[in-house]
């Protein structure tokens, strides 16, 4: 008898300690740093290595970072990094904000290790981002129901479910748009030396104008396009002017170097 009780009382300690386990995180798992800051309207100026930037609805901009720091420096200890503007991590996330007339900026310290930032901005804050360094990485913008404006020299540009207006520039990435169903113009998708790949609603009434100098645009059938003439010849290749679905916003996308692609949904 005194056996069994030792068994069960056994039994029950290992499983007391396998929910305790299933309950801690795993020591694999990375930890995140959050920075939050009020804020639903006025405009947001980013200049930052890469990140993902998300609408929500909400009254706070918020900011975080998941993993820790590879580069972190054992030595700097003590220490906070400052850039050449005299910026300083005001954030513990290796970003800088400085808010100033109603806009909200933020700067990365870093020249070429940049944190991997998260952003969640409420749906009536206009967003801005430039970006000129050549170790940018990927951009990705996610649910925006406002107004954007992106310029880069080497980030690759990702928009997901973006209502517009638009105005988005890339000179050495590509870039990859896809438009909300009630999308709003102007648009304008340009990449130098990128490819320019935009998904548009299919009954989207717009003035379409797009371009390519050495590259080819394929477009999807399901657009009624009614292709402006010049000189009583249709143009193809270089440039395309036209109306979709009998015209209406003004929708420009272009690839000087690359290929467009107009996809339908």
């Amino acid at each position: 008898m005194k056996k069994i009780y030792l068994i069960l009382f056994a039994l029950m300690t290992l499983s007391v300690h396998a929910q305790d386990d299933a309950e801690q995180p795993n020591a694999t798992q990375e930890s995140s740093k959050m920075y939050k800051i009020k804020k639903s309207k006025g405009k947001l100026l980013l200049n930052l290595g890469k990140v993902t930037v998300e609408g929500y609805k909400g009254s706070e901009i918020i900011f975080s970072v998941k993993g820790e720091d590879e580069d972190e420096d054992k030595r700097a200890e003590g220490l906070q990094i400052v850039n050449s503007l005299g910026l300083v991590d005001n954030t513990g996330l290796g970003i800088n904000l400085n808010e100033k007339d109603g806009i909200l900026e933020v700067n990365s310290l870093k020249k070429m290790s940049f944190p991997d930032v998260k952003i969640l901005v409420p749906e009536n804050v206009i967003i801005s981002f430039k970006h000129q360094s050549q170790y940018g990485g990927d951009i990705v913008f996610k649910n925006i129901q406002n107004e954007i404006e992106i310029a880069t020299t080497y980030n690759n540009i990702k928009l997901e479910n973006i209502t517009g207006p638009a105005t988005v520039k890339s000179i050495y990435g590509k870039v990859e748009a896809v438009f909300s169903q009630n999308t709003k113009g102007p648009l304008s998708i340009i990449s130098v030396y990128g490819l320019a790949d935009v998904t548009l609603p299919k009954s989207v009434k717009a003035d379409l104008k797009t371009t390519t100098s050495y590259g080819e645009i394929y477009m999807s059938p399901d657009f009624k396009i009614d292709v402006e003439k010049k000189d009583g010849l249709v143009r193809h290749g270089d440039e395309l002017i036209g109306k979709v679905n009998g015209g209406g916003t003004n929708i420009e996308v272009r690839s000087d170097y690359s290929k467009v692609y107009l996809r339908a949904k």
